[in-house]
């Protein structure tokens, strides 16, 4: 414990936001950071607990809370307070391969088990370890790790998102050469092109990547395996295989014509398409799918749906309005929903921030859906959309007489996602199970195919990237087992 008495001598403090007038009119992260001094006395106001439920990891009334990494967190929140940086970063680099993207991203299960946040707010876990990792590369600590013997064994990951980067960063430190395929132009999977730069600027991303290359690791982009390159290749030139293609099947909302209307788009081909075009033409009109002078629906209630929100404040929509099925969360938590459990309470996220300031309403309406769509000849102009309620079987009620309409140029469907493509799991005869997700036995990873494993959101379902690299780690060993007849690894 850095501090006996920092918890009760010091405050929450978080990291500062640009005004939202300054960060709507460029694509860069949006958050201030703390100095050296007063990180370190954030730092200070963790407990050290006996028992320090932010790092349990553990599943409570159907949902998780503490972090699924099992990160040493109040033995880095001392190391911060003390000012070890290096030894802190140590201690992080355990349990966690990649910091800079769930220090980012990561919606802070920890923080929701934090015993401080009981009477206090809890201790700011995320900006800590984003402050770790971050000082960790300016101050030259994070260097190449190059194994010293190589075991002979060749293993392909399929998929270059931050399970495929788990995957190939632990068995290459372990020994093996590993080589990653990415369908794509560029590495990272969701950390490149699912998720907006305000929230992971994509040097950072690229940082990683390059860093794994130095230490070994051969990335092969722009090639889709099962169309480029069949099954058969893989697996007669690799030891051992893992499938880390995530959940990218969109789940499609129930309304006729969504398909084949123009201005209806999937939330992935928006957010893809504006990235790659502040990559490569610094958004160039006519390079991306565009919300200029447009009115927005999107139809989401998750952090995909936000950041559709917060990307068309940026191109300059006419309006946007995020339509969610569910009815709007308590403002405190119920008492149902006690601590640890992940507390579910109404907040507004950075787009929604956004457009609040902007427009002068909240864009979200809960309770409502698209009814329908209203087109001329073939061109969205408007939706109807209908007020909506569960059954005590969770089936969608519509309200008759709610209907309104809503002038819509451009829909945007953030629903979720079905489950992995068909094509990757076919070409290499691996068996689908529920939620189309590849089918392994209950906590492992290998499939009913000889030496092929699998990962991440393709494994487990759409889910958080924090898992994604707990999901990669644990794949990782028992593939390293596969190959070795027996594994030092331990996560």
């Amino acid at each position: 414990m850095g501090k006996a008495t920092g918890f009760l001598d010091y405050k929450r403090k978080d990291n500062e936001l640009i005004p939202v007038s300054e960060r709507i009119c460029d694509y860069n992260e949006f958050y201030v950071v703390l100095d050296e001094d007063e990180r370190r006395i954030q730092g200070a106001r963790c407990m050290n607990c006996g028992v320090p439920f932010c790092q349990s990891g553990m599943k409570l009334s159907g949902g998780y809370t503490g972090c699924p990494l099992h990160n040493l967190i109040p033995e880095w929140n001392e190391e911060v307070y003390n000012g070890h940086y290096n030894y802190a970063l140590s201690r992080l680099l355990k349990t966690n391969n990649f910091p800079e993207f769930t220090g980012r991203v990561c919606p802070a299960l920890c923080e929701a088990a934090c015993i401080c946040g009981i009477n206090d707010p809890p201790v700011t876990i995320h900006d800590n370890e984003k402050f770790i990792i971050e000082t960790g590369f300016s101050r030259g600590y994070m260097k190449p790790l190059i194994p010293r013997v190589r075991s002979g064994k060749r293993v392909a990951v399929i998929g270059s998102g931050p399970a495929g980067l788990a995957v190939a960063d632990c068995l290459n430190h372990r020994g093996h050469s590993v080589t990653v395929y990415e369908k794509s132009d560029r590495a990272g999977g969701l950390l490149m092109y699912g998720i907006p730069n305000m929230k992971l600027d994509k040097s950072i991303v690229s940082r990683r990547v390059d860093l794994m290359k130095e230490e070994g690791v051969e990335f092969i982009t722009s090639c889709n395996i099962g169309v480029d390159v069949p099954a058969e290749h893989i697996l007669s030139a690799y030891d051992a295989v893992a499938l880390c293609c995530g959940a990218g099947k969109p789940r499609k909302a129930p309304v006729d014509g969504i398909d084949g209307t123009e201005g209806v788009y999937y939330a992935v081909d928006f957010l893809t398409s504006s990235t790659k075009s502040l990559l490569e033409t610094d958004m160039a009109e006519g390079t991306y799918i565009s919300a200029k002078g447009k009115n927005v629906v999107i139809i989401g209630s998750g952090d995909t749906s936000n950041d559709c929100v917060a990307v068309c404040m940026r191109h300059g929509c006419r309006s946007v309005t995020q339509l969610m099925r569910h009815g709007a969360p308590p403002k405190e938590r119920a008492e149902s929903n006690p601590w640890p459990e992940w507390p579910n309470v109404l907040k507004t996220d950075y787009g929604q921030e956004e457009a609040i300031e902007v427009f002068g309403r909240d864009p979200r309406m809960f309770g409502t859906t698209v009814n329908r769509l209203i087109t001329e000849e073939g061109v969205l102009k408007a939706v109807e959309i209908v007020n909506v309620k569960f059954d005590k079987n969770h089936r969608v009620i519509r309200e008759k007489g709610s209907e309104q309409i809503l002038d819509c140029d451009m829909l945007l469907i953030a629903a979720g996602y079905e489950g992995c493509e068909d094509y990757v799991p076919e070409t290499f005869g691996v068996t689908l199970g529920s939620r189309h997700v590849v089918a392994t036995e209950e906590g492992h990873f290998r499939t009913n195919v000889e030496k092929v494993f699998t990962a991440g959101d393709m494994h487990r379902g759409q889910s958080l990237v924090v898992w994604a690299i707990a999901e990669g780690r644990k794949c990782s060993m028992e593939i390293d087992e596969f190959l070795m007849g027996y594994t030092n690894l331990n996560y």
